[in-house]
């Protein structure tokens, strides 16, 4: 599903259902219910993937959602939020963001009465329920894949940028299985987040590479960063002595893995439509007055090279066909939340 960006940062998904939902508690009852997606970046599959389950998610229960789309700007989040304040929204979901930056205007809206939800940033606060991809999962899944393909000694490239709350916690366990496996020896580390987070990434990788040529392996934990790697080892000439394993997937990353030659070989990945509709679902819950868990965890799945080459899996609607187990997730429902269509 699409959504149409306006001249204004403002995004519109849908007009409101003007008859409600039937069966469902006030205020979804009468409709008008308004929602706003406050998002740190936009740019990339993953999130717009997240997005479009977001609105489908949204349309399912009659709610206007605005999406404000992300530009890496920590000010310009800020104001976002007070916009969505001001616009009488009625619960803000935050997707991504730096915490330092947002938990006093966090604050003014949940003084307000407005509800929260917090997507991979850890706004610390026993108010607002964390959506999580399970990223502690989503690390140890590709690493057990690395371990299975390379054994526990190799040299490693890592790229990583501190700061952003799932890449911390998937660099949790990449400490761990390094305390765990002195033979796995990281050699170097790079990574930028940006709105050109692949090609700047590629840039680094490339200097690495020509620096550590016996790095074998890269653990890559954000697609946008698998992509930058495979970019380098392309345009060296080195795919064939690599291995990338990576977190996260979007129809244009398993194009990416499945090509021939491709030395990115697995990922682990929820299917980021699923974490976007847990988002709203967990937001129309808290304006409901329904109890909603502090901590929402999304479970992944691994998915490999030779799992989608053997599947003919060119798509994420291959994948969510073929890999149920990747489409759905009972996080935070009621009877009366209509499944979303994606």
């Amino acid at each position: 599903m699409a959504f149409t960006v306006f001249s204004s940062p403002l995004v519109l998904s849908q007009s409101v259902a003007a008859a409600g939902l039937a069966g469902a508690p006030a205020p979804f009852d009468k409709g008008g219910v308004k929602i706003a997606l406050i998002s740190y970046i936009s740019a990339g599959d993953f999130f717009q993937a997240y997005q479009a389950g977001a609105q489908a998610q949204a349309k399912a229960l009659g709610v206007d959602l605005r999406i404000f789309p992300g530009r890496q700007n920590a000010a310009e989040q800020r104001e976002q939020i007070l916009q969505a304040v001001n616009l009488g929204a009625q619960a803000i979901v935050i997707d991504h963001g730096l915490p330092e930056s947002l938990s006093d205007v966090v604050q003014q809206a949940l003084d307000k009465g407005i509800k929260v939800v917090a997507f991979d940033v850890n706004l610390n606060n026993p108010k607002i329920p964390q959506v999580e991809q399970s990223d502690h999962k989503l690390a140890e899944l590709a690493l057990d894949q690395a371990i299975k393909d390379n054994g526990n000694s190799f040299k490693a490239g890592y790229a990583y940028v501190a700061g952003f709350a799932p890449l911390d916690r998937r660099n949790e366990i990449w400490d761990k299985v390094k305390a765990a496996n002195s033979g796995i020896v990281e050699t170097a580390r790079f990574g930028t987040v940006s709105d050109t987070t692949a090609t700047s990434t590629a840039d680094q990788a490339k200097a690495v590479f020509r620096a550590n040529p016996d790095i074998s392996v890269v653990f890559a934990p954000y697609d946008e960063f698998a992509r930058g790697v495979k970019l380098a080892a392309a345009d060296l000439g080195i795919s064939a002595k690599l291995k990338i394993y990576s977190a996260d997937i979007s129809t244009a990353d398993i194009q990416e893995i499945v090509e021939d030659g491709s030395p990115w070989v697995a990922t682990s990945a929820t299917n980021p439509a699923v974490v976007g509709a847990v988002s709203i679902r967990a937001a129309a819950l808290q304006i409901a007055g329904e109890t909603v868990p502090h901590q929402i965890i999304v479970d992944p799945v691994l998915v490999t090279q030779k799992q989608l080459r053997d599947a003919n899996v060119k798509t994420i609607e291959d994948l969510a066909k073929k890999i149920p187990s990747f489409s759905t997730s009972s996080a935070v429902t009621a009877s009366w939340i209509p499944s979303a269509a994606f």
